[in-house]
């Protein structure tokens, strides 16, 4: 049983940095991609961030590419979405998810495991 748990949301004012986390347990990861999705209030799911585990490729929606770095940590089997530059538009439910290597990397549906969620609020 795969389980993916996220932490680090919080509130910060706009132009703010902050880090979430994604600790990954129930198998080994070697050939999984991690990604990071968003959901605010009244709109989908959407693609933030992704990166193969075992380290190269990596994606990022255009929203979000310069301010945020995905990353991992295999040791620690945990993942991290560092935020930086923060606006009020970032605003949302950010969401850890992981799928076998292969495929799209930002196509929510082919994410098999999903974490809780962790509320990031922005202020301006």
């Amino acid at each position: 049983q795969v389980t993916l748990v996220e932490s680090g949301g919080g509130l910060v004012q706009a132009g703010g940095s902050l880090r979430l986390s994604c600790a990954a347990s129930g198998r080994t990861f070697s050939r999984y991609v991690m990604g990071w999705f968003r959901q605010a209030p009244g709109k989908e799911r959407e693609f933030v961030a992704a990166v193969v585990w075992s380290g190269g490729r990596s994606d990022y929606a255009d929203s979000v590419k310069g301010r945020f770095t995905i990353s991992r940590d295999n040791a620690k089997n945990t993942g991290y979405l560092q935020m930086n530059s923060l606006k009020p538009d970032d605003t949302a439910v950010y969401y850890c998810a992981a799928k076998y290597y292969g495929g799209s990397y930002s196509r929510r549906r082919e994410y098999d495991y999903w974490g809780q969620g962790t509320q990031v609020t922005v202020s301006s």
